[in-house]
C-alpha cells in the first residue's frame, strides 16, 4: 500500500475510525465499516476504494483533493463516486473538476448531489445519513449516520413465534422502526451549530472539530470565524452523552504537546473519559 498521508486510526464499537486533521492543512475521514467519507482535502491512496464522500464545506483543506480522488478511481477503473456537498458548492465544484479535465486531459467521471440541511441518503438498508445545518463562514454541513432496528410493536410482545408469523401472514405489520445515531461529524462550526444539532451530543460516536485550546485565545473571535474552543467543550460537558468524542482539526499554531496540555489543564476530566485527542 501506498502510504502518502499520516493516518490515524481508532476502533470503538466494531467501527474504525480513520483520518488525518489539520486546521487549514488538510482534512479526511473514513467509516470503512459503513463505506463512506467525510471530506476531501487529502486523498488518501487506501480511501480510494470508498465510493460514497460527504463533504461538509467547500475550504481548500476540506475539498482541495477532490479532482485527485476522482482521477484515481478512474485510473483504476473504478465506478464514478457520488460525492454530497452543499448545495450552494456544486456548479463551483464541478467547475473546478473541468478545469482539472482539462490540465490533466483526463475525465473526471463522478455524481455531485447538492445537499440542504435535513436532506437525507441512504447508504445501505440498514444506514442512512443526514445533513445538518452548521455555523461557519461559509455554507456548511454536518453528517450523522443512523443505524435503522425494527423491534416488535408492543402490543406484540408475549406473542408466541407461530402467532406472530400468523400476523405478518395476515399483512399486519409487527414491528415498527427506530434509528439510533452511531456517527456524527460535525466538520467546522461554531458553537451553534453543536447546541443546534442536539443529535451531535446523542450519537455513539462524535468527531467534532476543537480548533483551538489555548487559554488566552478569544473565544468571541474563534466563534466568528466559525469554530470551537475547548472553553466550548468545557461549558457544555455535561451534555455529551457520546462513548466517544473524537477533538480534531487542531489550529496549527499548536504542536501536539502543547495541545495536550492545553486540553488536560482545560478539561482534566477528558468528558468523563471519552475524549480522544486527533494528534
Amino acid at each position: 500500500m501506498v502510504e502518502n498521508v499520516p493516518l490515524l486510526k481508532h476502533a470503538h464499537d466494531g467501527l474504525t475510525i480513520e483520518g488525518y486533521s489539520r486546521a487549514a492543512v488538510q482534512t479526511c475521514w473514513r467509516i470503512n465499516e459503513l463505506k463512506v467519507l467525510f471530506d476531501c482535502g487529502v486523498q488518501p491512496w487506501d480511501f480510494m476504494g470508498t465510493s460514497t464522500m460527504f463533504i461538509s464545506h467547500s475550504h481548500l483543506d476540506h475539498i482541495a483533493a477532490l479532482p485527485a480522488y476522482v482521477s484515481r478511481r478512474r485510473m483504476m477503473k473504478m465506478d464514478p463516486p457520488v460525492i454530497y456537498l452543499p448545495d450552494s458548492a456544486v456548479d463551483t465544484a464541478w467547475d473546478m473538476l473541468q478545469m482539472f479535465r482539462k490540465l490533466d486531459r483526463g475525465a473526471m467521471p463522478c455524481e455531485l448531489v447538492g445537499l440542504m440541511p435535513g436532506d437525507k441518503h441512504d447508504l445501505s438498508r440498514e444506514y442512512v445519513v443526514t445533513a445538518l445545518p452548521t455555523v461557519h463562514t461559509i455554507d456548511s454541513l454536518g453528517f450523522v449516520i443512523h443505524q435503522r432496528r425494527h423491534k416488535l410493536k408492543p402490543e406484540f410482545q408475549g406473542l408466541q413465534g407461530s402467532e406472530i408469523r400468523d400476523l405478518k401472514l395476515s399483512g399486519t405489520e409487527v414491528t415498527e422502526e427506530t434509528q439510533i445515531p452511531v456517527v456524527a461529524y460535525t466538520g467546522d462550526t461554531n458553537p451553534k451549530g453543536l447546541d443546534q444539532n442536539p443529535v451531535f451530543f446523542e450519537s455513539k460516536i462524535l468527531i467534532s472539530e476543537m480548533t483551538f485550546v489555548a487559554p488566552e485565545h478569544r473565544t468571541d473571535k474563534i466563534h466568528k470565524h466559525g469554530h470551537t474552543h475547548i472553553d466550548d467543550f468545557r461549558k457544555r460537558a455535561d451534555r455529551f452523552e457520546n462513548e466517544l468524542v473524537i477533538a480534531a482539526h487542531l489550529s496549527t499554531r499548536y504542536n501536539d504537546a502543547q495541545v495536550k496540555r492545553f486540553v488536560n489543564k482545560g478539561l482534566p476530566d477528558q468528558l468523563g473519559g471519552k475524549l480522544k485527542l486527533w494528534v
